[in-house]
């Protein structure tokens, strides 16, 4: 599990998990997850958003695997989607991209992942741990031929999304959906902030052309 920026680089990876445990699990499992449950990450006070009154936390942004919590938002359920809320999973899911890309790049570049790797649990992690290293590396000292065709790029005014070289022949793996996690009532609170955002003071001219392109 890892947490990456805007600059798609990584800010904490967490490797060594068994495999058999739940994407949940894992993520459950990690000192990150800890941290934040205990409120240790020194995270920034709640602040109102830009060009709005509306206060709301600092957050995480997270896909379905992971649960709806006050610091981490996802996407509501694709069911019975108002327009409202499919402009929130639109903004959520442009957010996400940025993640995506970094595991696809990272897998596409370090080839290694692209395979099972025969080595000692151990080692695995050591390696995984280097390629995350070099990835940042690479990232700020030869941006130009390591992120060459390895980012979605999407046209605002026609809602087209041009998919990075890596989406042709990745081989990772979906996380997989949890069923039946109940979030708290101040957990969905958030949500419905930035929900209510991203469709007044934070909404983008492009982004009501894209949600109908879907």
């Amino acid at each position: 599990m890892a947490i990456v920026n805007s600059n798609y680089e990584f800010l904490m990876v967490d490797v060594g998990t068994n495999g058999r445990v739940s994407d949940g699990g894992v993520f459950a499992n990690t000192i990150f997850c800890k941290k934040l449950k205990q409120n240790q990450l020194s995270l920034p006070k709640a602040d109102n958003l830009p060009l709005s009154d509306i206060n709301a936390p600092y957050v995480f942004v997270a896909d379905d695997a992971f649960p709806l919590m006050e610091n981490v938002i996802k996407p509501f359920s694709i069911r019975n989607l108002s327009k409202e809320e499919t402009i929130y999973n639109y903004r959520v899911s442009r957010a996400r991209r940025i993640v995506e890309n970094v595991f696809g790049i990272l897998t596409s570049r370090f080839r290694i992942f692209l395979s099972q790797i025969n080595l000692d649990p151990d080692k695995v992690s050591i390696l995984v741990m280097a390629c995350c290293y070099l990835h940042n590396f690479l990232r700020r000292k030869k941006v130009e031929s390591y992120f060459q065709g390895g980012l979605d790029i999407e046209n605002v005014n026609t809602g087209e999304v041009i998919s990075a070289d890596w989406r042709s022949d990745s081989s990772l793996l979906a996380l997989e959906v949890p069923q039946g996690r109940n979030s708290t009532v101040a957990a969905k609170e958030v949500r419905l902030k930035f929900c209510s955002y991203f469709n007044n003071a934070g909404a983008v001219p492009w982004q009501e052309n894209a949600v109908n392109k879907m």
